[in-house]
């Protein structure tokens, strides 16, 4: 029983979120969040802090980095949620998820923003 929850209590507790945005290296949380609302994000997802963004398409973004994995398939690491904010349907073809076209640099920036929502 215990074996079932040790990813848990490995890895997705907070600790994991607040050195993300650490090992993100050059990253703009402010910039992150601009992002978001230009992007939209908000009309596919919930984001808490963003006037409007209730969208019901893809998961609520609340506390998005306290999980253990994103998308169902990728460890949720810094490294992985850039990946995935690059290019979703690399990883889970067919999936809701547009590719935003964000360059390396804006996805360090929305991912810098997104491990800290709460």
């Amino acid at each position: 029983f215990a074996l079932l929850f040790l990813p848990l209590m490995l890895f997705g507790c907070g600790e994991e979120a607040e050195s993300a945005t650490a090992s993100l290296g050059g990253h703009d949380k402010a910039q992150g969040a601009e992002l978001t609302k230009q992007l939209g994000c908000g009309s596919c997802h919930v984001i808490p802090g963003i006037e409007g963004a209730n969208g019901l398409v893809g998961p609520s973004l609340s506390q998005v980095g306290d999980r253990v994995y994103i998308a169902g398939v990728l460890r949720n690491t810094p490294d992985n949620m850039v990946v995935w904010l690059r290019n979703p349907q690399s990883i889970v073809p067919n999936n809701a998820m547009p590719d935003m076209g964000l360059s390396e640099q804006q996805a360090r920036d929305v991912a810098s923003y997104l491990y800290t929502l709460e």
